[in-house]
Parts: C-alpha cells; sequence; structure tokens
C-alpha cells in the first residue's frame, strides 16, 4: 500500500506544503484592516492564501527542475524528489502547468490589483529561478519582496489599506529571514557548496546585514504600534504591549541560528521549536484581541 501511495506522496512533497505558513502574511491586511469579522473578506483573503499557494508551489517546482543537478550533490537536497529521481523532470512540468494554471484561475475570482501582485511575484521568481538568485544582495531582497507582495496581496483582495509602517516592518523582518538563511547555509553546509552566491558572503556582510535587518524590524514594529495613525484607527493605546512578544520572537530565532541548531529552512525552524509556536500564537492572539476589544 505504501509502495502505491509513494508516487502522490512524491508529488505533495514537490509542492512544498509545509512552505504554505508563509502566505500567512496574506491575512495581515485582514486582521490589521479590521475586516476579519465580515464573511466576504473572509472569503477573499482565502482565495488570495491559496492563490498564492498554487503560485508559490509553482515556484518550488520551477526551482527543484532548474536546480536538479545542484540538489544531487547537497546532502539534504538530493532528497528531494526530482533531484532524487523519484519524479522525472517530464511529469514535474505537467505538474507545474496544473498548478499554475490552478494559481490563475485563483487569481482570476480577485480585483485585478491582487492579481498583478501575484503576477508580479510570479515573474520576480522567475527571474530568481534563471539568474538572480546568484546575484549577491538581489537575492535576499527578492525574497523580502516576494512576502510584501503577499501582504499587497491581502490588502489589495480585499480592497483595503495597508499601513506604511507594516510595509516596511515586513521588509526588515523578511531580510532578517533571508539574511539568516544564507548565514545558516554558510555554517551547515559550507561556502560554495551548494549555491555560488555564498561565495560572495562573507561573515561580516552577513553580520552587519543581521544587525540592521533585526533593529529595523524591531523599531519599525514599535513605531507602527505607537504611530498617532494606529491609535486612531484601532481606538486603543495598547498595542505597544505586542512589542515584548516580537521582540523575544526575534530573539529566539537568533538564538536558534547562533547555537547551529537551524535548519537551512527558517519555516522548519518555525514549525519545530515549541517556544516560537507558542510565541506566534500569543502574539496573533494578542493583537486580535487588542484590535477588536482593546
Amino acid at each position: 500500500m505504501s509502495r502505491l501511495l509513494q508516487p502522490i506522496s512524491d508529488r505533495i512533497r514537490l509542492m512544498r506544503p509545509s512552505h504554505w505558513i508563509k502566505n500567512a502574511f496574506i491575512f495581515a491586511p485582514l486582521v490589521y484592516g479590521k475586516a476579519l469579522m465580515n464573511a466576504e473578506s473572509d472569503l477573499r483573503a482565502l482565495i488570495a492564501f491559496f492563490a498564492f499557494c498554487f503560485v508559490s508551489s509553482s515556484v518550488y517546482i520551477l526551482n527543484d527542475i532548474v536546480d536538479r543537478n545542484a540538489d544531487a550533490q547537497h546532502p539534504k537536497k538530493q532528497h528531494r524528489p526530482i533531484a532524487s529521481g523519484k519524479v522525472g523532470v517530464g511529469s514535474a512540468v505537467v505538474q507545474l502547468a496544473v498548478v499554475a494554471a490552478v494559481a490563475a484561475l485563483l487569481a482570476a475570482q480577485l480585483p485585478w490589483q491582487a492579481g498583478a501582485c501575484i503576477a508580479i511575484y510570479a515573474m520576480l521568481n522567475l527571474g530568481y529561478s534563471f539568474g538572480l538568485k546568484h546575484v549577491v544582495l538581489l537575492d535576499i531582497f527578492i525574497i523580502a519582496a516576494g512576502f510584501m507582495l503577499r501582504v499587497l496581496t491581502g490588502a489589495k483582495s480585499i480592497q483595503v489599506d495597508v499601513s506604511e509602517w507594516l510595509i516596511i516592518c515586513t521588509l526588515f523582518l523578511s531580510l532578517f529571514l533571508g539574511v539568516a538563511k544564507r548565514r545558516s547555509e554558510l555554517s551547515h553546509i559550507g561556502r560554495g557548496e551548494s549555491r555560488k552566491v555564498l561565495e560572495d558572503y562573507t561573515p561580516e556582510l552577513i553580520r552587519v546585514i543581521l544587525n540592521v535587518s533585526v533593529a529595523g524590524s524591531i523599531m519599525s514594529y514599535t513605531l507602527y504600534t505607537v504611530s498617532d495613525h494606529t491609535q486612531e484607527f484601532f481606538g486603543t493605546d495598547k498595542f505597544v504591549y505586542t512589542v515584548p512578544i516580537v521582540m523575544y520572537g526575534i530573539f529566539r530565532y537568533l538564538y536558534l541560528d547562533e547555537k547551529r541548531q537551524t535548519a537551512e529552512n527558517p519555516v522548519s525552524v518555525l514549525l519545530r521549536d515549541p517556544s516560537l509556536i507558542a510565541t506566534g500564537i500569543i502574539w496573533m492572539l494578542a493583537s486580535v484581541a487588542i484590535i477588536y476589544w482593546g
């Protein structure tokens, strides 16, 4: 029975559903736009979420096709379906086309601005797959742009404005995750072993960018919580009490990375560390409570 289910399992793994948690950024405007209790907005946000899930899965499949030879030499990535030969390139291309078509159909149900954000994300990642990932600094900025586009997609899907501070905070936080991943790659697999771009990063450069992105994340989020616009919009000044929760989450991730306990992928760190999971849940519950019942 397990042998019969294995091909299905490989197809699912190829889409990397565990990475779909990144698309939760789409729901930020739903919560911070005070639209969570609106059924129509909830439905649109869900459609946007799954549209992004499928378009990001199509990007993962494309990356695995393009990088199959390099992945085959990597100690961990060699077990991916295409790199290991469990899924052929031809059938992977077919799956890519189907997944991308589903993403396009879902995006077509949204306002055109949201669809445009999804299309821009797809084009950025096409460039990333075919060369931009080898350009130092630009690689992590493309990753950061992907998270910003998730937030914008969520906002345009339910047609609410999103705070400039929230966009800036998303930028710094995603830069932090991107550069932390690069530092983990350098320490785990050796420079240049898998990604050519790692040859252009040094520990000193990584440390500087990491410090700036951490400081920027905390500062921008703090300024967002105490801004006059935020307090007027939510009708409360209690949002600042969530700052220590955010700081703890960032510092916890830094601790894990510094202790060499992280995997190369930030998602696996989040999903495997009980403290980070608890921090995320507490932060979400506190935010919703303050916004809607504060």
